[in-house]
């Protein structure tokens, strides 16, 4: 019998390669492994179940559920509302299509955010990650069960994809920050992969932006197009699959009995319900009366004259629907008219403040929302990173070097807030400064209309989607006519506004920049002029150096106090640019539903009112409903 030892000797022999040869390349690779321990044992690594911006975490990496859920809350049941105008598509990662809203409800990311921290994440499909001091690099450490809806595993590859073929295929803004950011993405094996970043850095802010990269099954892409519009649904690895579909009409999704992540902490107490349904409507009247009717029973109501007016039918009366406002803590939204400021007549700051100036919110809010909002002015309203009064030193330290690129405002008036008008009419105060910054910005009175030096007429097309906004949008235009701009209102449907808007072929827009109080590398979609000429979350088109630098600085902030005073510079600044014409916020959610759900007591999460997720169905509620002929 040949021993071992033979058999690997005669089969070195047969290679016909000396053995000094042999000796040399073992010598050798054992030096490598030397070298690569010993500079891997000099890297001070750290290895943690969550990341947080600034400071530490709020949950250990044993906690058993989070705070603001009910661990006990009962499953089944169904959850209900409505969306507005219709879809073509369920990839909501590409430009093509009107993909349903709801349609990233299959997709779960590395890491999740809580409704409790404004700044951290925990691991969901990673149990953790692995970072070294300098950060250059990240390793996510995969759960070996995490599983896509079709029972196959989640792998390293599978992340590596779906970075890849949102590089090449997905949505602008995303390859803009990738690119920037991201290095190299690579599998190392089946449940690790690593992400390597083109610089060091000395916080989390790139380790945020990829732990919050979903996950896509590479296979399901194998004889499909990424890049084209289908309602074929995307293959994910969340709780909910889909059930039906109506096209345009009717989505319903139902909860995955064998999803793989129902026992892990962070999902305890939430994904309570058996399915959850969305009715569309194109007209938001005819979603009301579906609300009253029964068809879908859950309503986050955003119209102030519905709220004050219509709340009154037999089942509220009855106490089968509940009407209750409930706490919202989050940042204001800077919702507005945006100006495209690609298009010429809106170069000049000074004609944007004027048509600003020329929106009356004290009257729309007595007269249209009942007095419910408040006026939004700054793009982090309700907040400490929101700008006050004339700049204080620590501001002006950071925004005097870009001067040169912003509006002397900045530096000798206190931060923009638009002008307060009457409740009954638009002050002629407020109509003759408007009309002063007209004329300086070189668009006179010509035979009662505003022209330029060319001749050119002054025109505003508001493009608008919604029935609701005609009744705010029409008597804006009649003070707009006061200083001499023809302006008009051209209602779309949801299919053209997005194609327009996307397209930017419009003036005048109505969308929310919805900004985190804990903005970081979402600000570049957002503000950047990268993303300028691009669809992007940047509606306006902006595009402003000085702009470019403030948001770097945001991003680079090392800690909590860093970031706001950074913030209130940008938010100065932003103001001075007249982007936008602020609209309105409130910090509520006005709320209506009937009475079959429950939400844990006694508060809800501070950053997010979570109904189709922690509230649940009551089958002692929705029974005595039903005894009473309500459902």
């Amino acid at each position: 019998m040949i021993s071992r030892s033979q058999s690997k000797a005669r089969a070195i022999a047969r290679t016909e390669i000396p053995l000094w040869k042999i000796f040399a390349v073992l010598f050798l690779a054992a030096l490598l492994t030397i070298f690569a321990s010993l500079s891997h044992a000099d890297e001070d690594i750290t290895v943690t179940h969550g990341l947080s911006k600034f400071g530490d975490l709020k949950y250990d990496a044993d906690f058993p559920y989070l705070d603001y859920v009910n661990p006990n809350a009962p499953k089944g049941g169904e959850y209900s509302t409505w969306a507005f105008g219709t879809f073509d598509s369920m990839n909501p990662y590409i430009t093509k299509g009107n993909a349903a809203g709801s349609s990233a409800i299959f997709i779960e990311s590395l890491m999740v955010g809580t409704a409790d921290e404004p700044d951290s994440v925990y691991g969901l499909i990673a149990e953790s990650v692995e970072y070294p001091s300098d950060r250059s690099w990240a390793i996510f450490n995969l759960r070996p069960e995490a599983r896509f809806s079709d029972g196959t595993p989640v792998t390293a590859a599978d992340v590596v994809f779906t970075h890849n073929i949102f590089l090449e295929k997905g949505i602008p803004s995303y390859r803009a920050i990738m690119e920037a950011e991201v290095a190299s993405v690579e599998a190392l094996d089946e449940t690790r992969v690593k992400f390597t970043f083109t610089a060091p850095s000395d916080d989390n802010t790139n380790l945020l932006l990829v732990a919050g990269t979903p996950v896509l099954s590479e296979a399901q892409f194998a004889d499909r197009d990424f890049a084209e519009s289908t309602l074929d649904p995307i293959l994910g690895t969340g709780p909910y699959v889909l059930e039906s579909m109506d096209v345009g009409k009717q989505l319903t999704y139902v909860y995955n009995p064998d999803y793989w992540g129902a026992d892990l902490p962070i999902n305890i107490g939430s994904n309570n319900f058996e399915r959850i349904r969305f009715e569309y409507y194109a007209d938001p009247t005819a979603a009301f009366e579906g609300f009253k009717a029964g068809e879908y029973l859950f309503r986050n109501e955003n119209s102030s004259k519905a709220w004050a007016q219509d709340y009154e039918f037999p089942a509220v009366e009855n106490g089968w629907v509940v009407k209750e406002e409930l706490p919202d803590g989050n940042i204001g939204q800077a919702q507005g008219f945006f100006f495209n400021l690609q298009r010429e007549k809106f170069s000049d700051p000074r004609v944007r403040e004027a048509i600003g100036m020329a929106f009356n919110f004290e009257w729309s809010n007595k007269t249209l929302f009942y007095g419910l909002y408040e006026r939004v002015d700054s793009f982090f309203k309700n907040s400490d990173l929101e700008a006050q009064g004339m700049i204080p030193a620590d501001e002006l330290a950071i925004l005097e070097p870009y001067r040169a690129d912003l509006p002397e405002e900045v530096f000798t008036e206190p931060v923009y807030s638009p002008p307060v008008s009457g409740e009954n009419q638009i002050d002629r105060s407020v109509i003759r400064a408007a009309g002063k910054l007209l004329d300086e910005a070189g668009w006179t009175v010509q035979d009662g209309v505003r022209k330029n030096a060319a001749g050119e007429q002054l025109t505003i097309e508001f493009l608008n989607y919604s029935p609701l906004f005609d009744r705010i949008i029409n008597p804006y235009l009649e003070n707009l006519e006061r200083l001499g701009i023809e302006a008009t209102n051209n209602r779309v449907d949801t299919a053209q506004y997005t194609e327009r808007t996307r397209n930017r072929e419009f003036d005048i827009m109505i969308s929310t920049y919805g900004n985190s109080i804990t903005p970081g590398l979402g600000l570049r979609q957002t503000y950047a002029s990268e993303n300028a000429n691009v669809p992007s979350r940047n509606r306006a088109g902006l595009a402003n150096p000085a702009i470019d630098a403030l948001v770097e600085r945001v991003i680079a902030a090392q800690t909590r106090e860093e970031l706001n005073l950074n913030t209130r510079a940008l938010d100065r600044a932003l103001r001075a640019l007249h982007i936008w014409v602020p609209q309105w916020f409130k910090d509520v959610h006005s709320v209506a539903y009937w009475d079959v759900y429950d939400y844990p007591d006694p508060a809800l999460s501070p950053f997010a009112l979570g109904a189709s997720s922690w509230w649940w169905w009551d089958e002692e509620k929705a029974a005595k409903l039903q005894a009473e002929g309500a459902l």
